[in-house]
């Protein structure tokens, strides 16, 4: 029902520490949900590592991704959405 969108060239993802050997080794993966969830604001992004263990930033190049291929949404609530993130796309901020 979403339509697809062209992202800003940024987008974050606010994640624990723990998680990062398996976001290095296999990207961002929607896991439980249907989609990855991102967002073009930092403190929104901390705030949702904080709900997991120590926060860490992790910097999106979605605008990169979507140019090869990728496809992202918006939803009502201003979420950004995509399937996966892989590893090349994503710079711990």
């Amino acid at each position: 029902e979403l339509e697809a969108q062209v992202p800003p060239p940024v987008l974050y993802h606010g994640t624990a520490t723990r998680f990062l050997d398996k976001i290095h080794e296999h990207g961002l993966l929607a896991g439980n949900r249907q989609y990855v969830h991102l967002t073009d604001k930092i403190d929104i992004a901390l705030n949702v590592g904080e709900r997991h263990g120590v926060p860490c930033l992790l910097e999106i190049r979605a605008l990169e991704m979507h140019q090869d291929g990728h496809h992202f949404f918006l939803s009502a609530n201003k979420v950004w959405l995509t399937e996966c993130v892989p590893t090349r796309y994503i710079i711990r901020a």
